[in-house]
């Protein structure tokens, strides 16, 4: 009898550890993932910048509340995007967020805190407007100037890569920090010389007061926006095959706005929920990366560029103290399934690099 008890604490004790075991592989999925994005309040209905493309097109919410996760939005005003999505990385009030490079290599810096999941691909150009009366026609004309940056956001990348590819540096310009907002206001007002910032340039030229002199449309691909949605290291440690639903959904859009057929009615129904549909098309119109190229989500030659020179450029700038390596930024591993789940693989082709300067 005494041999029948031991048997049995014994069996106990191998069984229960490889029962905890097994459980441990199946994740306990959170009730809620926060997802802070850009917001506008248009007509006094708040709307999260592409957020309403990935619930319907993407198919995300539908799909998280089969699971019985519901997704929470958080709100990052567009004049301070990075400082307050980088708060909620470091609080652990976000889990996920669309936005762009500076910002989260600033981040990371202090500590490995997010990972570029999914790409948006090669979506946004910068502009350099002047005032509509200026007789300035390019960058060298406005030396010893000032130009309105908002510094520490993506396109200061780009404004580095034309400044240093005109021989120059930040030190032959008077460089007035301030937000969008308030920079296309100073333009306006004829405070500053010059305003870099995204395409929201076409509104400063429709009202008269601004005229573009460049922009990256005909630039390599390396110097345009690539944000994407970056994930919490905590989050995709703890749920890898939650953020891999995700991750897929986000693929999911990407590959349908790419889609030449479908490109009217993101631009009509998503894309124009912040910029009136005419400054979208300008921003989109005659632009050397082609429309379906635009949303790669690819880990290519091109992206690897800008984030080695993003990375670089926030250490020899000064924005941050350490350099910080790409292999803690990009994480492709979860784009590479979502393409083989959705039978995309060979969509897209990865962009090469054209000569820099």
């Amino acid at each position: 009898m005494l041999k029948k008890r031991l048997y049995a604490l014994a069996l106990s004790g191998i069984v229960l550890p490889v029962l905890l075991a097994g459980q441990a592989f199946a994740e306990e999925l959170p009730k809620v993932v926060r997802i802070a994005a850009v917001v506008y309040n248009i007509a006094g209905k708040t709307t999260y910048l592409n957020g309403q493309a990935v619930l319907t097109e993407g198919g995300l919410e539908q799909t998280l509340k089969d699971k019985g996760v519901r997704i929470e939005w958080v709100p990052a005003s567009h004049s301070a995007v990075g400082p307050i999505i980088n708060e909620g990385f470091a609080s652990g009030k976000v889990d996920f967020a669309s936005y762009g490079d500076l910002p989260p290599i600033i981040l990371n810096a202090s500590k490995p805190t997010v990972q570029l999941v999914a790409p948006w691909g090669r979506t946004g150009n910068s502009y350099l407007v002047v005032p509509a009366k200026s007789t300035a026609r390019n960058l060298e004309d406005l030396k010893g100037k000032r130009i309105a940056l908002h510094r520490g956001r993506p396109w200061e990348i780009a404004f580095a890569n034309l400044v240093e590819s005109k021989g120059l540096s930040f030190k032959d310009f008077k460089i007035v920090n301030v937000n969008p907002q308030v920079g296309a206001a100073a333009l306006a007002s004829g405070t500053v010389d010059g305003f870099f910032g995204l395409n929201d340039a076409h509104i400063l030229e429709d009202r008269k007061v601004g005229r573009i002199i460049w922009s990256t449309k005909n630039s390599p691909p390396d110097w345009k926006l690539m944000g994407g949605l970056w994930a919490s290291n905590d989050f995709i440690k703890k749920y890898p095959e939650l953020t891999q639903t995700i991750v897929t959904a986000y693929v999911k859009t990407n590959y349908w706005i790419a889609q030449e057929q479908n490109k009217d009615k993101y631009i009509k129904e998503y894309g124009t929920n912040a910029l009136p549909e005419s400054v979208v098309r300008r921003d989109y119109d005659n632009d050397i990366v082609a429309w379906k190229d635009r949303w790669s989500p690819l880990y290519d030659q091109a992206l690897h560029e800008h984030y080695r020179r993003a990375t670089s450029y926030a250490k020899d700038s000064g924005l941050v103290r350490t350099q910080v390596s790409l292999d803690q930024l990009l994480t492709p591993r979860f784009v590479d399934h979502a393409l083989k789940q959705l039978n995309i693989e060979h969509y897209w082709q990865g962009a090469e690099i054209q000569a820099r300067r």
